[in-house]
């Protein structure tokens, strides 16, 4: 199973985060997010980099994407197919993100189907992620359709043996976030070496 860190935003903190080599990093490109970056990090990112984003046009995802160097984009809010196609036609590798509580859109994710690349099931709420909330992963079971998945919403270390006894072959990777910081945007090394090591 893939691993990817989000709400990543400091130098060093990247810096050290490189060293235990996760497959995917996201960077937040919501004004409203604590973990906003404005800045590109001062360091090499040895990493498929991921720019989140919530109902940005497809002219700012362009800008930032070519000031940031990645190829990979979050779609977190009511972005449209239309929009999705766009970003795929552009050579983006596309994740579109649905919130969850108790069951999963599927009737509002089959349009997406044949466009992104991957979906993303995050706990709903206001925010747009970064809550630090679970759903319910047993509606994932109810899971139909063969587009791989990243599994979000308030991971924490002692949540793998749940996760891996989900046994859904459509679960692709688990997104860390929230439970790994020790301030917003500032994560906390060792214990993403215990999870990554164990998962």
């Amino acid at each position: 199973m893939k691993l990817k860190v989000c709400g990543m935003r400091e130098s060093d903190n990247i810096r050290e985060l490189m060293e235990v080599k996760p497959d995917f990093m996201g960077m937040i490109f919501y004004p409203k997010s604590a973990r906003y970056v404005e800045e590109s990090p001062q360091t090499d990112l040895d990493v498929a980099t991921v720019g989140v984003f919530v109902n940005e046009s497809t002219e700012v995802i362009k800008e930032k994407s070519k000031k940031f160097g990645f190829e990979m984009v979050q779609l977190h809010g009511s972005e449209s197919v239309e929009q999705a196609k766009e970003l795929k036609q552009l050579g983006f590798t596309v994740i579109k993100v649905f919130g969850v509580m108790d069951q999963l859109p599927l009737e509002d994710m089959k349009p997406y189907e044949s466009t992104v690349d991957y979906f993303l099931f995050d706990t709903k709420t206001p925010q747009h992620g970064g809550s630090g909330q679970k759903f319910d992963w047993s509606i994932l079971e109810s899971y139909d359709l063969e587009k791989p998945f990243f599994l979000s919403g308030g991971i924490d270390l002692e949540d793998l043996e749940s996760i891996k006894a989900l046994n859904i072959p459509q679960l692709y990777a688990v997104d860390i976030n929230s439970r790994f910081e020790i301030a917003p945007a500032v994560k906390d090394i060792q214990k993403i070496k215990s999870f990554k090591h164990q998962l």
